[in-house]
């Protein structure tokens, strides 16, 4: 009997197809089921960006196959975009165009490490990185990170976890799962280690452009003499521009290693997605405005649900930014799994367990705030207020209650 390979075997499920299953459970006795499971935006991209989306699907030039490493239009704006918001200097041939910051990672992955290597994440993980790992036979090393220190890793900590089979250590900033942003200089000491231990650091920054204007560039990594060699950025546009299913992401490495990477981008899908190719390259500057407006409604939303959970009894904040709360729930005899499948079920809520993020995290939840707008999250804490567990559940539910 044909077998699976059995690396894939022991890989987990899709977290996300997992979850919609927990939302198909709930009756609708809340009203609508909010949905904070996904790192999607609730908008439509500018009109005006959507229809050159549409005239460039329509071009015949579109269905052609395009370069392996991207169209160079787009490589040349995404480069120049990069060296003027880092301060450095980028050049077109470091750039990589992705079907999505998920195939770039993929394609990193497979560049840098081996079956039987090390690849250190820090944890909790954003899961499709774990999984990646997991399925190419690479191990994961956890770089365990707390609440207690923002979720920050620990440059100690990640020296003791490198030996002689470590190819990598992967970071995400803003981070993902927790919205934790890692400032500068922990970033550069991150990678002075890197260096001095002869690894690539792969940064994702799919949600770096909803840091705050007034933050500056998230680093100066790209400037560093020691960055085109050991560094490799990773970006998704599907956030910002709202147009997750264009699939289309970047990634950023030495000229050297971009010959490598070409070779697994062609043996997975050859090219990125060419009409949101075609597009981009005038996105990238004419809709700032744009997106420095919608990351002004994110933060607005963000500051909302920081307010209002700390008015529940037994929700916790352990972190919130760019995309993501990261929320104790008040049931520590109750896995996380169960907790979010019965938070979908009986109050139309529908988040993350800490639990497909890495290991000790039963006690979290993960909830996309971003995707909800205002008067939802006033909702999504309603419905909290009457999952509170104990006696402070019993006083939410009879405050409720006597509200109407």
């Amino acid at each position: 009997m044909p077998r699976a390979n059995p690396l894939l075997a022991r890989v987990a499920p899709p977290p996300i197809a997992q979850a919609d299953r927990w939302a198909a459970a709930y009756d609708g006795r809340h009203g609508a089921l909010i949905n904070c499971s996904q790192a999607v935006p609730n908008h439509a991209p500018p009109a005006d960006f959507a229809a050159r989306l549409a005239e460039a699907a329509a071009s015949p030039q579109a269905a052609r196959y395009g370069d392996i490493l991207g169209d160079p239009a787009l490589r040349h704006a995404y480069a120049a975009h990069v060296s003027r918001r880092y301060d450095a200097t980028i050049e077109p041939g470091r750039v990589a165009i992705t079907a999505g910051c998920n195939q770039a990672f993929f394609a990193a992955m497979i560049t840098v490490a081996g079956a039987g290597d090390a690849v250190i994440l820090p944890a909790p993980w954003y899961f499709n990185h774990q999984m990646t790992l997991d399925m190419l036979g690479i191990e994961k090393r956890p770089l365990v990170t707390k609440a207690e220190t923002g979720f920050l890793p620990d440059p100690a900590a990640l020296e003791a976890l490198i030996d002689e089979k470590t190819r990598a250590l992967v970071l995400v900033s803003p981070n993902n799962p927790t919205g934790a942003v890692y400032p500068p200089s922990l970033l550069v000491e991150l990678f002075d280690t890197c260096v001095r231990r002869g690894l690539h650091l792969v940064l994702d920054e799919t949600y770096r452009d909803f840091l705050p204007p007034e933050t500056g560039a998230p680093h100066a990594l790209f400037a560093a003499p020691e960055g085109e060699a050991h560094l490799i950025s990773l970006y998704s546009f599907s956030k910002a521009y709202a147009i997750p299913g264009h699939r289309v992401g970047a990634m950023i490495s030495g000229e050297a290693l971009a010959a490598e990477i070409e070779k697994v981008i062609d043996c997975i899908q050859i090219c990125a997605p060419r009409p949101a190719q075609a597009a981009l390259p005038q996105a990238i500057e004419s809709l700032a405005d744009w997106r420095a407006e919608n990351a002004a409604v994110i933060a607005a939303r963000a500051r909302l649900f920081e307010d209002m959970l700390g008015d529940i009894p037994g929700w916790e904040l352990d972190q919130i930014g760019a995309y993501f709360a990261y929320v104790r729930h008040p049931f520590p005899d109750r896995p996380a799994a169960d907790v979010a499948a019965g938070l979908a079920r009986d109050a139309g809520i529908l988040a993350l367990p800490g639990s497909f993020f890495g290991p000790d995290q039963e006690r979290h939840l993960r909830i996309a705030f971003a995707n909800v707008p205002e008067d939802g999250i006033r909702e999504v804490m309603r419905r909290l207020a009457l999952n509170s567990g104990g006696d402070a559940g019993k006083d939410n539910r009879e405050k409720v209650r006597n509200d109407g």
